[in-house]
């Protein structure tokens, strides 16, 4: 059980350090993610009640479409 909530911990880091470099704030509620973008957009991206599945989604997406570093 400890591996499972490790290996999800450090997911969750990698999220965020993703997030970080898309310029996204995250915040957490739970087991449930927000992500806020206010750079380079016209109206703020907000996606909320995310899973870590959904927000790593999300955050390849953008990544994928040149936003990333």
């Amino acid at each position: 059980m400890f591996e499972i909530a490790e290996k999800q911990n450090e997911r969750e880091a990698r999220m965020r350090k993703l997030a970080g470099q898309l310029e996204f704030t995250v915040e957490k509620t739970g087991d449930r993610f927000t992500l806020v973008r206010t750079v380079d957009v016209e109206r703020p991206e907000r996606e909320e009640y995310l899973t870590l599945d959904q927000a790593e989604e999300l955050l390849e997406t953008w990544k994928l479409r040149g936003h990333g570093s």
